[in-house]
């Protein structure tokens, strides 16, 4: 028996909290996980209603006790998980790991670093886990399938993003000679600035072309970010479409490294190989 696979059967504690904390399998994992969403609501409106600078004195510190009070409690949960995993660095360092620390951390500053605590609504992060909670595993796997999508693209969507970037400076340069400072266009940085909010469809207004020069390359401009919107969506649909054998994920959490996304029949944990 490797050593990854033997803390949960010498100690059944661990792995009984594991399956409570981390999974949603069992009638308490689900209650966990139920009740850690409602406090991860509650708290982030009171972080965001702590800013509101209108609201009486009383009722504001009366947000500032629930807030200690929220950050107890996600204080205590951030040490189960710890507790919880065979691998507590692994877990810390992970994705969900930070977000949880930084649950908290912003409380403990503002006694530091007063104002602080507004960057509490990163706890709007943790509502990821209602997946697990609400057993959309599948919505898991679709993601998993988008990442992959978006990193076997990455080489096609860099050319394509490096097109854009020279289309728009030369279109900017164009510009700046075409309408010069009097118009806006001061340099070509403005311009090309101009160029990327014009081939995006934002329109921010600021600066627009007056020659009818100016006007019929904004509209060749315009015409030509329509065209560019559905290249990357084409390139990404193209490499899903390549990905037709999906197999069905589970919610179980591997105790050792806590990574998720585990074939429903797997017994072992594909990235670090410990017992599910």
């Amino acid at each position: 028996m490797t050593e990854q696979a033997r803390p949960t059967s010498a100690a059944p504690w661990r792995a009984r909290l594991h399956e409570i904390v981390f999974e949603a399998d069992t009638p308490e994992g689900r209650a966990f996980d139920v009740t850690l969403v409602v406090l991860i609501l509650a708290a982030v409106v009171t972080a965001m209603l702590e800013s509101v600078r209108s609201l009486p004195a009383a009722v504001h510190d009366g947000l500032v006790v629930a807030e200690w009070i929220f950050t107890a409690l996600f204080t205590i949960e951030y040490g189960l998980r710890l507790l919880s995993v065979q691998r507590p660095l692994r877990y810390a360092t992970s994705f969900f790991g930070v977000v949880d620390l930084l649950a908290v951390l912003p409380t403990y500053l503002s006694l530091l670093f007063p104002g602080s605590q507004s960057l509490l609504v990163i706890r709007a992060l943790r509502l990821l886990r209602i997946f697990r909670i609400l057993k959309l595993a599948h919505f898991l796997s679709e993601a998993q399938a988008l990442r992959r999508a978006l990193l076997q693209s990455r080489a096609k969507i860099t050319v394509f993003l490096a097109t854009v970037l020279i289309a728009v400076t030369i279109v900017g340069a164009a510009m700046y000679l075409i309408e010069g400072p009097e118009h806006g266009f001061t340099s070509v940085p403005m311009a090309t600035y101009w160029a990327i909010v014009t081939m995006t469809t934002v329109g921010y207004g600021d600066i627009s072309p007056g020659t009818a020069a100016g006007k019929l390359l904004a509209s060749l401009l315009m015409v030509l970010g329509y065209s560019l919107i559905i290249v990357p969506t084409g390139i990404v649909s193209a490499e899903m479409a390549q990905q037709a054998m999906r197999r069905p994920i589970s919610t179980q959490a591997c105790p050792s490294c806590s990574r998720e996304g585990h074939d429903a029949d797997a017994r072992h944990c594909k990235w670090c190989g410990a017992a599910l």
